[in-house]
């Protein structure tokens, strides 16, 4: 059985994670953070990515160590065997019906905007946006990598921009002494941020993918996470000089307002598909992961439909496999009219349970220091399962329904025995 194409390097790594993390929220959790914190929230993305250090660099290493296309769920079979693996990788798939049309329904939103399309035209817009996804997957790692790298030198380029118009400099930055923080309101922005740094789980999949996965996917990560962080602390200090904030203002639309203040109603149309694009990098990054996923759960059956590469060494029926999902649950959601935005928050316990999943395993497979930081970001993984409170429940109730009912692999067993 041949592996996937090794063809990402260092600079292709940090666009796809760079891009996976600001995806959606780069539009809206700076004026989240601002609504809940105020000045605050300039100290909360500091703290933020210190928070978020341990669990970066236990996914780092694990992909250092063990690369493959299986992600969390290879690092969790081979700390806890095949048995929770496929748990895990069910689990992380199950996201699907929820978080991908959502994510969906935010991207084609700035068409919305641009060109005020409805109901079917949105429709359309949606299963179009996963057809650009279809093809760039289709054409490999490499051109998605890519196309996010200049993703993210677009949306830096914007950001920059709107610096330089607003005459914003450091000493015009409304830092707060920290003696004067108010830890309370610097708690409620961590717990509205840390969505932000969702994405962690999607990049490990393609860790096996880097042409020297040893050397540049911890180095991929731990910049793109730092590249991110600071993307979102520069928008936040936009957000803050312009006061483009508020309960009755809809915080996607503050980045937008902003472009519209300082170069006019004309330039609406920049700031819309830079958002855009940004959001289809997140969808992308996470299709092509859920792609890669699938493809490896499949391997123990290699000669099945979903176990195939293309000529190009991609797993281009998982790909079709996730797609037709993808088109599946946007057209239910569409016909029964559900509310995406009270789903969507049940899908994030997952991921933090996948977070969780991971930092055990590396409680398990590292060693030393390592292992200290696993059992760190562990206990962290836990306090954001409390933040998010009894809807966690749901994430609980999907493991717990998954390992007792997910069905055994009898042919995996045959196959082992007959080895």
């Amino acid at each position: 059985m041949s592996g996937l194409k090794q063809e990402l390097g260092l600079t292709q790594g940090i666009g796809l994670l760079s891009t996976s993390l600001l995806g959606t929220g780069v539009f809206a959790v700076p004026a989240l953070g601002a609504l809940v914190a105020g000045d605050n929230s300039l100290w909360a993305w500091p703290v933020l990515i210190v928070l978020v250090f341990p669990i970066a660099i236990v996914f780092a290493l694990l992909g250092r160590h063990f690369p493959s296309a299986g992600g969390v769920a290879h690092f969790v079979g081979m700390a806890f065997g095949p048995r929770l693996a496929r748990v895990t990788g069910w689990l992380f798939l199950s996201v699907i019906p929820v978080g991908l049309p959502a994510a969906l329904h935010i991207a084609t939103g700035f068409s919305q905007a641009l060109f005020g399309w409805h109901d079917e035209q949105l429709l359309l817009a949606e299963l179009g946006t996963l057809a650009m996804v279809w093809w760039v997957g289709s054409r490999g790692a490499s051109t998605s990598a890519n196309l996010q790298t200049l993703v993210a030198i677009l949306v830096m380029a914007l950001i920059v921009a709107l610096w330089w118009a607003g005459d914003i400099t450091l000493a015009r930055i409304p830092f707060p002494p920290v003696a004067a923080v108010d830890t309370s309101q610097l708690f409620a922005a961590l717990s509205v941020m840390f969505w932000c740094f969702v994405g962690l789980e999607a990049f490990a999949h393609m860790a096996s993918e880097f042409k020297h996965p040893e050397r540049d996917f911890p180095r991929a990560l731990m910049i793109g996470l730092l590249l991110a962080g600071a993307v979102y602390w520069a928008c936040t200090v936009l957000v803050l000089h312009f006061h483009a904030f508020g309960e009755n203002v809809a915080a996607a639309t503050s980045l937008p307002s902003i472009v519209v203040t300082l170069f006019g109603v004309k330039a609406l149309w920049m700031a819309s598909v830079v958002g855009f694009l940004a959001c289809f990098a997140s969808l992308n990054i996470y299709i092509q992961s859920f792609a890669r996923l699938v493809w490896s759960q499949a391997q123990y059956r290699p000669r099945s439909y979903l176990a195939q590469l293309s000529p190009r060494l991609i797993p281009r029926n998982a790909l079709n496999a996730v797609l037709v999902c993808c088109v599946l649950s946007t057209l239910c959601i569409y016909t029964l009219k559900i509310n995406l935005e009270a789903l969507i928050v049940y899908a994030n316990g997952i991921f933090i349970m996948i977070y969780l999943l991971c930092m055990l395993a590396g409680c398990r497979l590292l060693k030393g220091r390592y292992r200290a930081l696993a059992v760190i970001g562990g206990a962290l993984c836990l306090m954001l399962l409390a933040m998010v409170g009894w809807k966690s429940l749901y994430a609980i109730i999907m493991l717990a329904a998954l390992w007792l009912f997910l069905p055994k692999r009898k042919i995996a067993e045959n196959h082992r025995q007959a080895g």
